[in-house]
């Protein structure tokens, strides 16, 4: 009996104590009849236009302010960014699953946790919501956002194309790692705290790659971001940095 007892907690370690989702299928036109499926994008949608409206507002007020000493800094920029990816992601997790951002829908697409339709329509509401976004911005705040840039990305003096594209893809490397590391099913079933608590490590990732990067391009990281502003301030320069990036 003794024996019996101790070797069967030998059996369920070595068993797995998660189970892996199945992988999503390439084309699932199913769920496109689905409710839930244009909920998701509606959600993907607004989440994308608050969090444009707020961090492009953040950081033309920011540049508004002619006190060297004034307005939130690099720190409070960077702040604005992650925390409302954190704030965002939390809200939205058990909707769409809280992308916000199309490198980080086509990385799921590619580790296979999305369809190929679902990724494509996310990308399409978050650029739209992005629009959206910034448009409002401009609306509320149009000649302080015409004559300061419109909070959109461009390469900085004194760097290489080549430069602000390594930043670029480091940063955008650290975020979707970090939005796989915490949303790994490994550690929600042996924690049920993590599911909870993942939008928090993201929503650090993106301020602390923002730290880093906002002297070199602004930080993009964020494609639908990054659009988004180009499109709606509309500058020669930042369509030709964007497209060199692009190029390189």
């Amino acid at each position: 009996m003794s024996k019996e007892v101790s070797e069967e907690p030998q059996a369920h370690h070595h068993g797995k104590d998660y189970v892996d989702p199945p992988p999503a299928p390439l084309l699932d036109f199913a769920e496109i009849k689905l409710w839930s499926f244009y909920r998701a994008l509606i959600a993907e949608f607004i989440a994308t236009l608050l969090f444009l409206y707020v961090t492009v507002a953040t950081v033309i007020g920011h540049k508004k302010q002619t006190d060297p000493c004034g307005g939130v800094g690099l720190l409070g920029i960077a702040w604005a960014f992650g925390g409302m990816i954190f704030i965002l992601v939390y809200c939205t997790a058990g909707i769409s699953g809280g992308h916000i951002n199309p490198a980080v829908t086509f990385g799921l697409f590619l580790a296979r946790k999305v369809s190929l339709i679902r990724a494509v329509s996310y990308m399409v509401a978050q650029c739209l919501g992005a629009i959206c976004g910034v448009g409002l911005v401009k609306a509320f705040m149009k000649h302080p956002y015409n004559s300061l840039g419109g909070g959109a990305n461009s390469i900085a003096p004194g760097y290489s194309t080549g430069t602000a594209l390594g930043a670029e893809i480091i940063g955008t490397f650290v975020l979707v790692y970090t939005v796989f590391s915490a949303t790994d099913p490994k550690r929600s079933a042996r924690d049920s705290h993590i599911p909870v608590l993942a939008p928090l490590p993201i929503g650090f990732a993106v301020f602390m790659v923002h730290l880093a990067t906002i002297p070199i391009t602004g930080t993009g990281i964020n494609p639908a971001r990054s659009f988004g502003a180009a499109v709606i301030f509309n500058n020669d320069k930042i369509w030709d940095d964007h497209v060199s990036l692009l190029s390189s």
